[in-house]
């Protein structure tokens, strides 16, 4: 990257935290908490295109690797003199009772635990692909939820954990986000992301050029499994609570969801799914409420309605769109130029591109 674009870049993410601030400041707390969803939903969605895009690996064990983050900083982050509240149906594992960790402390533990279980999952599962891979990290990912549920002297059990110091601070979270973002930026225009690139391209030549396809493979599930786990921490404090039920395995499908929206292999794509697809549905939320017109009822708004409207501009999408937003391109300042001269051209080649 040149000089003067990592310039502009630095004075992007700079201009960014300032409307966080002002959004912190000056915004209410219902606007607050979308910002919050849309950032901490564009950090897993960028853990797992890196994994699915960039790799090419279909994995759908997102959910899990959230949910050990969210239960480290769960456990970690209660103050002790309220667990016996919290683990009231069974005393707390002495071992862990009166360890208490920072916010901060506790999201790198969840997302190092989180990397070490990917390594425990990926050493074997990563040999398949495709959808035999899909089935599996998905029912590693249900392995993980119902550890938790049984795991009742560690997470509660189907008790949850209530009582963690809420996080509202949306300057905290574009942090978080910003160097997630600049990290994976920066791990993608290395030799590892070249060689990831590779294993998604052909993976018989990539072996070929000298490419150890086990080790990337696992590499690259190893990070996508901390990046989740920091996201998942930073949703457990951001909700305040913890529950099993907060990570069953369709929750997985709303971050493919995201990163097929935006783009697969796009890391400004994934942030930009994100966006839509979170704030789209809490301001399609209106459509959920009844109307009335010169007296009369509407029957199309009724709950539920929005879903269809977002359902149906989602379709819209992947007719223009067939490989999201952005495809596997980058907004860069070039292509931001390109842009502002012709938006319908750029959207178009963006969609044409493999």
């Amino acid at each position: 990257m040149k000089k003067k674009d990592v310039f502009l870049t630095l004075i992007a993410i700079a201009a960014l935290f300032g409307v966080a601030c002002f959004v912190q400041t000056e915004m209410d707390s219902y606007i607050r908490r979308i910002v919050n969803l849309c950032l901490v939903y564009a950090i897993i969605g960028l853990s797992m295109n890196l994994t699915n895009g960039f790799v090419g690996q279909f994995s759908l064990g997102q959910a899990g690797f959230m949910a050990i983050g969210a239960y480290v900083v769960g456990i970690f982050t209660v103050p002790v003199e309220l667990r016996p509240n919290v683990f009231y149906a069974a005393p707390m594992n002495p071992l862990i009772a009166d360890i208490q960790m920072p916010l901060w402390l506790a999201l790198i533990a969840g997302g190092l635990l989180a990397t070490l279980v990917a390594f425990l999952i990926g050493t074997p599962v990563l040999r398949l692909r495709g959808d035999y891979l899909a089935v599996a990290t998905l029912g590693f990912s249900e392995i993980i939820r119902i550890w938790i549920t049984n795991a009742q002297s560690i997470t509660n059990g189907a008790l949850g954990i209530k009582d963690i110091p809420p996080l509202n601070d949306v300057r905290y979270i574009f942090l978080a986000t910003a160097v997630t973002f600049i990290f994976i930026a920066l791990l993608i225009n290395s030799s590892y992301g070249r060689a990831f690139k590779a294993i998604r391209e052909d993976e018989i030549a990539a072996e070929a050029m000298g490419v150890s396809l086990f080790w990337h493979k696992n590499l690259a599930f190893m990070i996508s499994a901390f990046f989740a786990g920091v996201g998942g921490g930073l949703y457990g404090a951001l909700l305040g609570t913890v529950d099993p039920k907060n990570f069953l395995f369709t929750l997985t499908y709303n971050f493919l969801l995201i990163i097929v929206l935006g783009g697969m292999g796009s890391i400004t794509g994934s942030m930009l799914g994100a966006v839509i697809v979170t704030a789209g549905l809490e301001f399609l939320r209106v459509f959920d409420e009844p109307l009335m017109l010169f007296g009369m009822d509407i029957p199309l708004f009724r709950p539920g309605f929005r879903m269809v409207i977002f359902s149906a501009l989602l379709m819209a999408c992947v007719l223009f769109w067939r490989h999201g937003i952005m495809g596997t391109s980058e907004l860069t300042w070039k292509n931001i130029r390109a842009f502002c001269k012709n938006p319908f051209s750029f959207f178009g080649r963006k969609g044409a591109e493999r």
